[in-house]
Order: C-alpha cells, then structure tokens, then sequence
C-alpha cells in the first residue's frame, strides 16, 4: 500500500474500523460453548486469523445485485486441512448475514462472537482430516466509505482488503500467514465488467446476468484479493517473456490513460533487471473512479485512483514511481509474504526502496537526497510510531494508521544502510536470493537478517538490531555529516 501524496486542495479519506452484524436461527439456538475470538497472536491485530488449521483453497462466488450499496449474495467455500483436533473452529468474518454453514457437507452450527464466525461441526474435527466448509452469506458493501473491504466505486465496486479487511467481504483466515489459492465466480448484470486475480476462466452468459470466473495460479494472503465490477475496459498488452498484462479501467477513459498504462512493460522489465523473473502469471492495473486516500497492491492487479493519473498537479516521475511501488510489492509482499505484521517493513520497505531507486535512475532524482532527508526525519518517525520491525499498534478505529512514514522511507532508509554496510554487489543479491528462496511463501524479519549475514560473510544480528528496533537511528556507514533533526525540536511549542 502506498498512501497518495496529497496536492493542496483534496483532504484524504482513510480506511477505518469495522462493524459486526451477527446472524442466527434453528441452528444456532443448538448449545454451543462460550466461544470467543481467537487470533493467533499477531501482537498488531490480536483477534486476527484462526488457529488450528490451513486453508488450501477458498472459492468465492459473488451476486451482484446492480447497485452498490445493496448486499451481495454469497457462498465462499474453503478447503483447509486441520492442523489440530477441533471441537469447533473460528473464521474471521463481519458485515454480512450468514444464512447456513456446512462442515464435509453436513449442517453445522454456527454463531458470531466479535468479529469471528464460529462453526462448531457434528463431528470432532481430526488433526489432519481435510475439511469443505461452505458458508453461505451477504456481503454487505454499506456504510462509511472508509471502513475498508469493498471499495464502493462511480460506476460499481472494487477492494481494498489491507491490512485486515478481507473479512469484511468473505469468510476466511484473515492473516497473511495462511496464503491459499483462489477461484472467483462473479455474476453481475451483462452491462458490467467483472474482474479478478488470477486468469480468466468461464464467462457464462444468463441473459440479463453474465457469470465470470478467474482463478489465481499461486497462493495469495486474503489481504490481497480484488474483485472490481463496473463499466470497465479491459485492456490487454504483452509484457516481459511474453507475461500477459491487462488493465481494468473505466471505459470513458481508456484512451486518457493509456499513455501512463503503457509504460508498465518497461518497469516490468526495469524490475526484473532488479530482482529476478516477475512472480505470477499476469499483471496490470485496476484503475478506480473513487478516492481511497492509497494505491494497493492487490496480487496480480494493482489498485490505483483515477485521479493519480488524471490530476496534472502530480508531475509525470513521481506517478511512474507509484506505479513501480505498486510493482515492486508484486514480490515484495505479494510473492513473500510477511509472517506478521511486524514484518511489514519488508513490504513497505522494499517497495519505497524501489519507487527511489527508479525515480533515480530514469528521472533524475537523487536516491541519495532522498535518503539523507529520510536520515534527518527518522528519530522524529520512530518517536512518533516505533522502530521500522517493531512498530506500535494502529490507533483504535483507525487500522490505516499502521501505515505510518516509518515504515516507507523509513525502512528504505535500513536497506539504504544495509547497501552501504555489505555494498552493492551483495546487496543486489540479496534482493534476488530474499524472494527466489520465499517466493509463493512466507517469511520473517529474522528470515532477511540470517540470509543478509550469510551473503555478507559475517553476522548482522548487532548492526539489525540497531537498525530495525532501536529507538534512535544509528550513524549512517558512509555518511558521517549526516544528521537526524531532534525529536524534541519537532514538537510544536
């Protein structure tokens, strides 16, 4: 996610928290126990994801009723494997009516608790028996624009899942420590255009309803699905090793943006000069006409607003940095995925780290001016949210604000440091050996640190561990004039 750099006029609308509607009947009247949220420990979001098993794959089919504010009718199935024996079992899920569930295809019972969807099967689930579980439910898109999941549009929806949204649109294990594969099945009136991760499968056409289906070919994090429906375009183009790249837009405006759409070959290219062969089997942009405040890396289709492209007060370097932030997550985040949320500096990081590098190398601004900048603001950064690999808690009702300056450039600013430290030639294999050896996984800040070391030659533990949880920066190798501003001289009065 890359959080829109504001001109002076448009304020910006941020996504927020998210609200609970319970669901219930015969079954649920059945004498459960006292369930409660459960969580597996991500000391960010304590309630999210589930323990006790592994979701291998989910398939989502989706009615869309024509306007976007009414529900969405629903069946998310989920093929896991349990990890564990389970008397009962949690899924992460609100803001929408659940109708019935069934467990091996058996009904089960079911009830809320929170934010989480608890089923209790007739059976006692096994460790190691494989499990169908199939909810059938709305999916509510209602309410404040900014509460995050679906992303109401001009003419439709798309969304905005990050960082712990899915489960606001379907059931899952809304943790990026459980990545699954993903079939979507969308139906919508035929003078819509459905999309979706992944690559086109089956279009059916019902009369005055088209059912469109596309399935991912890696695993994905929740945190990452896209669906958009609306009075979409589809564009189609060829990238690198002839990888298939589309773009979703909203037809009006395909030829006003095809020129910055055009340009995404090249960065292609650009990347994997960088860090080795793209990760998946398409890429493209979703281009929303709606304000989300960010742009997200949603796998395989990145999510921009339209206005980033359209609004002339952006000057064309920075917009085609975006676009490589946006790129460079498809590895970095997308590909490997953070264990935690702790590791999302590994995510931000890089992508920031990449966006400067770009804008550099094609469009003259300087990496280094950047870094020094970042150098000077980093004590006031780490005050004010914590250090890049430990940062504090997003404010309450406001889970955007994990998203905070320290974890863009100022977790570029470590891999800046980590480059000067081993220098360039280790570094840049680094960068290709971190995501060939965790792509379509997961992976963990003391992951990077032991292979950093190992290409280094030597342990990094000491210099990380100053870089990444000390409270002030550390003196930057290389760079002995370079100076952080006090945080106390920040501060208003």
């Amino acid at each position: 996610m890359l959080l829109t750099p504001r001109p002076p006029a448009p304020r910006r609308r941020l996504l927020r928290a998210a609200v609970l509607v319970a669901a219930s009947t015969a079954l649920v009247a059945a004498a459960l126990p006292a369930p409660g949220p459960l969580g597996i420990g991500d000391p960010l979001f304590p309630h999210l994801g589930n323990p006790g098993y592994d979701v291998l794959a989910y398939d989502i089919a989706l009615t869309y009723p024509g306007k976007n504010t009414q529900p969405l009718e629903a069946v998310t199935g989920i093929e896991a494997i349990a990890t564990k024996s389970l008397d009962h079992l949690n899924l992460d899920f609100t803001h929408g009516s659940v109708r019935a569930v069934r467990v091996n295809g058996a009904p089960a019972a079911y009830q809320t608790s929170g934010e989480d969807l608890v089923i209790t099967p007739d059976e006692r689930i096994e460790q190691g028996e494989t499990l169908e579980i199939t909810v059938t439910h709305t999916s509510d898109p209602s309410g404040p624009a900014d509460t995050g999941g679906w992303v109401r549009t001009a003419d439709g929806l798309a969304m905005a899942n990050q960082a712990d949204a899915a489960h606001r649109v379907f059931p899952s294990n809304d943790h990026p420590a459980d990545k699954a594969y993903f079939t979507f099945r969308i139906t919508a009136p035929s003078t819509l255009t459905a999309v979706a991760n992944g690559l086109p499968g089956d279009r059916t056409e019902n009369g005055a309803t088209t059912t469109w289906t596309y399935r991912t070919a890696h695993p994905m994090a929740t945190e990452l699905a896209q669906v958009s429906i609306g009075r979409s375009t589809v564009l189609h183009r060829t990238g690198p090793h002839d990888l298939p790249v589309r773009d979703v837009v909203p037809a009006a405006d395909a030829d006003l943006l095809e020129p910055w759409l055009r340009k995404t070959p090249e960065q292609l290219t650009w990347m994997e000069g960088k860090v080795g062969a793209y990760p998946f089997e398409n890429y493209g942009l979703l281009v929303a006409d709606a304000e989300t405040g960010f742009e997200l890396e949603t796998q395989t289709l990145s999510l921009f607003e339209r206005r980033l492209f359209t609004d002339t007060r952006y000057p064309a370097w920075l917009v085609e940095a975006i676009m490589v932030h946006e790129l460079a997550h498809q590895w970095f985040g997308d590909s490997v995925s953070p264990r935690g949320w702790s590791d999302l500096w590994l995510n931000e990081g890089h992508a920031s780290w990449y966006e400067a590098l770009y804008a550099d190398e094609t469009a003259g601004q300087s990496l280094d001016r950047r870094m020094k900048a970042a150098y000077a603001a980093s004590d006031r950064w780490r005050a004010a949210g914590g250090p890049p690999a430990a940062p504090e808690p997003p404010s309450p009702g406001q889970k955007i604000s994990l998203f905070r300056p320290v974890v863009y450039d100022g977790s570029a600013l470590v891999l800046y440091a980590l480059r000067q430290e081993i220098g360039k030639e280790a570094f840049e294999l680094l960068e290709r050996r971190w995501v060939a050896d965790h792509k379509d996984a997961t992976a963990t800040t003391a992951d990077f640190v032991r292979l950093a070391g190992e290409i280094a030659g030597r342990d990094l533990t000491a210099f990380f561990k100053d870089w990444l949880y000390g409270e002030k920066t550390p003196a930057m190798p290389g760079h002995a004039d370079w100076r952080t501003t006090p945080v106390t001289a920040a501060k208003p009065g």
